[in-house]
């Protein structure tokens, strides 16, 4: 049952931080940052160096569970490629694996654990194939090589799909993913690149509520 309250509430929530960094140390700051500023769902990539210790450490401090909502949020993996990964980081706590591609192998390792999993997919064959593996909800990656319009597209012969766009999703354009049948949405670099140049954090928490805004403006109109 965990993996169905986990699915609802990154549907609920709809907006991903994606973050990458130099350091954990680098990255728990933004994700505590993003959490403040009212995104609850964070995605640690594996590209981030000893990104474990930041998915364990913020593990430790978050929990979906939780009845305190200053200590509540959904924490889960990015670029897992494989299976290996996406156990190691489960066991640090990641609630969540997202890949970049569709590898069948990790599927079947987070369908085995109830671990929700998000694969990365471009084409019709691919959403139909993680379809089959058992895959509930996929990654449109990257999301800036379409418009909104493809959703609508795939939607045609796949209503049953759910999609999350990731990669070219705006402050801009989120209504119209939204408007167009996105489940969720992945934000990355926007949320980020301008508080580490100036190396001001704090940025991080205002660029979040203003996504987090923009999402639940872009839900109250569906």
């Amino acid at each position: 049952m965990k993996k169905l309250k986990l699915l609802q509430q990154v549907s609920q929530e709809g907006v991903v931080a994606v973050l990458r960094g130099e350091s954990p140390e680098d990255v728990f700051e933004m994700a505590t940052q993003c959490i403040e500023g009212g995104i609850k769902v964070i995605e640690v990539t594996m590209t981030v160096p000893f990104a474990l210790q930041a998915i364990e450490r913020l593990a430790k401090t978050y929990s979906s569970d939780t009845q305190d909502p200053s200590k509540y949020a959904i924490i889960g993996v990015g670029t897992a490629l494989d299976p290996e990964t996406a156990r190691a980081a489960i066991l640090s706590g990641a609630e969540f694996v997202v890949g970049p591609s569709l590898n069948p192998a990790t599927v079947a390792l987070c369908n085995r654990y109830r671990v929700p999993i998000m694969p990365g997919v471009m084409t019709i064959k691919e959403i139909q194939e993680a379809l089959e593996l058992g895959v509930d909800i996929v990654k449109l990656f990257p999301g800036n090589l379409y418009s909104p319009s493809m959703i609508k597209a795939i939607k045609g012969p796949l209503p049953q799909a759910n999609i999350m766009p990731t990669g070219g999703v705006t402050l801009d354009n989120l209504g119209e993913w939204i408007k167009a049948g996105a489940v969720a949405v992945g934000i990355g670099s926007d949320l980020t690149t301008e508080a580490v140049k100036q190396r001001n954090y704090n940025l991080i928490a205002q660029r979040s509520a203003q996504y987090v805004a923009a999402y639940r403006a872009a839900k109250s109109l569906n």
